[in-house]
Parts: C-alpha cells; sequence; structure tokens
C-alpha cells in the first residue's frame, strides 16, 4: 500500500506540473514583454523631449528692438464732409541696425510715401481702433516696398503711433 499511495502522490504532482510550468513560462514571457514594450516607449518618449531642451538651451539670445523715430506728421485729410487734418507722431520697428541705416538714407522717400498715404485717407476712415490698426498695415506695406528696382524689400516689422490727433 505504500507504493499506491506515493505513486498516486507522484501521479498528483507530475500531472499538473507540465501543466503549471506552461502557465509559468506564459507569464514569465508576458511579464518579460510588457516590460520590454513599456522600456521602448518610455524611452522614445525621452528620446523626442530631450532634442527639444537642446533646441531651446542653444537657441539665440533674442534681439533688442530697433526702433526708427519719425519725424511728426502733420497732412490734410480728405473732406468727409468737412476738412480735417491729421497730426501723427509714429516709430518704425526694423530688422536690424543695417535696415535702419538704409532707411534714414532714404528718408526723402520714406516721407514722401508716407505722406501721399496719409493725405488720401478720411477721417472716419481712421479715427476708429480697426481703422488704425488697418492703416498701420497699409504704412508698413508702402515702406516694404524697394527703392530701386533691383533692391530687396525693407524688413519693416511694425509701425508704432505715439501720437494721433484728427482734428
Amino acid at each position: 500500500m505504500a507504493k499506491d499511495p506515493k505513486s498516486a502522490v507522484e501521479v498528483e504532482v507530475e500531472a499538473p506540473a507540465p501543466a503549471s510550468k506552461k502557465k509559468l513560462i506564459i507569464i514569465i514571457a508576458a511579464v518579460v514583454l510588457l516590460a520590454g514594450g513599456g522600456a521602448a516607449a518610455w524611452f522614445m518618449m525621452h528620446q523626442k523631449a530631450d532634442p527639444h531642451k537642446e533646441e531651446v538651451k542653444h537657441a539665440e539670445p533674442a534681439k533688442a528692438p530697433v526702433f526708427i523715430t519719425l519725424e511728426t506728421f502733420t497732412v490734410n485729410l480728405q473732406p468727409d464732409p468737412d476738412e480735417k487734418f491729421l497730426q501723427v507722431d509714429m516709430q518704425l520697428q526694423v530688422a536690424s541696425n543695417e535696415v535702419a541705416e538704409e532707411l534714414k538714407t532714404q528718408m526723402p522717400v520714406v516721407r514722401n510715401r508716407l505722406l501721399l498715404l496719409l493725405t488720401s485717407k478720411k477721417a472716419s476712415e481712421i479715427l476708429t481702433m480697426d481703422g488704425k490698426k488697418q492703416l498701420s498695415d497699409e504704412i508698413v506695406a508702402e515702406l516694404k516696398k524697394p527703392f530701386s528696382v533691383n533692391a530687396k524689400p525693407q524688413e519693416i516689422l511694425g509701425v508704432y503711433f505715439t501720437s494721433f490727433v484728427v482734428q
């Protein structure tokens, strides 16, 4: 009888052993795959983030803005229905000191272009906030035009009104 219980015990232990080994191997394989996938995902996410951090660290420092102060413009506006005039002070923001110097050498042309543009306006067109913004955009477009046939356009970044009076 002693053999029967041992053989029965041996049979019971041996019979489930192959099934539990398979399950154990499958569980270990799944854990290894999940860990590998998680590690790969973490590595890829940090790999993409690092170049952006390096770019930010190596970015050039911002240049100080370059402004040109223009002399006061006093012009007659188009009748609307009354005669009105505009007195305006403005500053131009340009891309570099070289552009500023070019504009200074061409100041008679700059002033002529601005006078022609300003005198073409009616008071009702430029009194609103949108009208002033549109006028600013038109000034930038006008001053970006090259001064000669083969010249490149000026790099005008913005126009800022420092005084704006319509009477």
